[in-house]
Order: C-alpha cells, then structure tokens, then sequence
C-alpha cells in the first residue's frame, strides 16, 4: 500500500549540504508520500540556481525573496525584480522574508522596509508570503496586520515556533501555521498546544531542510522525506489518523500555493 500524499512546503534543496545528492533524496522523499516540495531561495542572486533546481525536477516548486537576517547583507529588494521573477511557471511563493531580531536585531528597520515589499510583491501577484519570525513577535504582527488593512494578501508563518498571540493574530488574518520538526521535540509540549487549538484547515507541514530534522533522526541532517515524521506529530495532536492528517495539509497546501496545486502532475 503506498503511503498517503504530503508536501513538504519549505526546505533548502540548494544548500551545500545537498550538493551531488537532489536525485537520491527526492526519490527517498517520494518513497515516503512526499510528493511535492518547495524549495526556497533565500537570497535573490541565488534564484537562478534555485529556479534550475525546480526546472529539472518535476515534484520540487520555488519560491525567493531575501531572508531577514540577510537584509544588511544584501542590496534591498526591488518589487520589479520579484514582480518579474514570480511570473516563472514553477515561481509559487513570495519570501522568505520575515523579521529576525534574535542575532540581527540592528537591522531592524531594514527589514521592515524589505518585509513590507515582500507583501507588496504578494499582494500584486496573488502568491502567498512566506514568513520567517523569530524573536520579533509584537513587530511582526503589526506590520502584517497594518498592511492586510492597506490590501489583503496570503501567507504562511513558515516553521511556527513564537508565541500564542503571535499565532493568534496571523490566524484572526486568515493565514496559515506550518508545522516543522520543532513541533515534534519531546520538550515542545507549549507549541504542540497551540497548533492544537488552531483552525486543522489553515495548518501546513514543512522540514526547513536541512535543518530540525524531527525524531528519530533529531540532530541529522534533515531532508524531505522527514516530512512525514512531523506529520505523524501533527496526526497525533489533532486526534487524526496519519492518512487523514495528510490529506486535510494537502488540501491546505493547495488552497494556498494555488500555482503549485494547478501544475500537472
């Protein structure tokens, strides 16, 4: 019997630690139900490596934009410039982009401003935003909710791992929660509880590979197939069964990346 269908929707295929290995670890992926992946650039001067890594793959998708912590370090984002990139057939997601206050706290306002053009961008094409939130709660929820009133727009907080209120306003917003490998410590009692009492339609899962692998293999690097050890998780802390957890994120993830959900298959 073949296991149940899953995305992993976020993971880091362009990564060192993938090099020489992408054809190995998405048939290990697909082994394992994991039928789709989204892997994320994040900085724009490597999307067109990125890009080729979804062009020669069938189940991966993209997304680009330029991650918090790499704001100083990057030229600021252009709206044309992501307006321009996102019209790729395989282009699904706006982002990472987000606020990250934990080691880059002096860029704050930089990342405000790239922020606020990520969600420009999102806005303008319809794709959701993809959010990276970590140390920056109270900011955060108010630049997403001061620019949904300037113009609506989705999105996703990648690897929820802040606070109650921090989910609670993102879901008052009508966004999603994506369940990572975090999600799935033993120690992560807090987090399981809220993603517990969020809507089961508005909850997606990821790796962020190749990073947080959950258990059994916490500490290894992580990759796709891991997906469905989170998953497995998030079955447990809806009260589902594996199968039924599985095709409820499908369905999340298709409502929300609409282009990835209209690619053949």
């Amino acid at each position: 019997m073949s296991a149940p269908l899953i995305t992993d929707s976020h993971c880091h295929l362009d990564f060192p630690q993938f090099d020489g290995e992408l054809g190995d670890l998405i048939a290990r992926a697909q082994e394992r139900g994991v039928a789709r992946m989204v892997t994320i650039c994040t900085r724009l001067a490597a999307e067109p490596q990125v890009r080729a890594i979804a062009d020669a793959h069938d189940p991966v998708f993209y997304a680009a934009g330029t991650h918090p912590m790499s704001v100083e370090k990057e030229p600021m984002v252009a709206l044309d410039d992501l307006l321009t990139i996102a019209a790729h057939p395989k282009f699904v997601g706006i982002g990472e982009t987000g606020l990250d206050y934990h080691y880059t706290i002096d860029s704050k306002d930089a990342q405000q401003e790239s922020l606020r053009i990520h969600i420009e961008a999102a806005r303008q094409t319809g794709l959701p935003l993809i959010i990276h939130s970590r140390a920056a709660d109270d900011d955060m929820a108010r630049v997403l909710s001061e620019e949904f009133r300037a113009g609506t727009y989705t999105c996703v907080m990648h690897c929820f791992s802040s606070s109650r209120a921090l989910a609670e306003a993102a879901l008052d917003l009508g966004f999603y929660l994506s369940m990572s490998g975090i999600a799935a410590f033993p120690k992560s009692t807090e987090l399981r509880e809220i993603f517990a009492a969020a809507p089961i339609d508005r909850i997606l899962v990821e790796t962020d590979a190749p990073y947080l692998a959950p258990p059994p293999n916490r500490g290894q690097r992580n990759e796709p197939a891991y997906v469905a050890d989170t998953a497995k998780v998030g079955a447990d802390v809806f009260g589902l069964d594996y199968s039924t957890f599985a095709e409820q994120t499908e369905a999340n993830f298709e409502r929300l990346f609409t282009k990835a959900a209209a690619w053949p298959s």
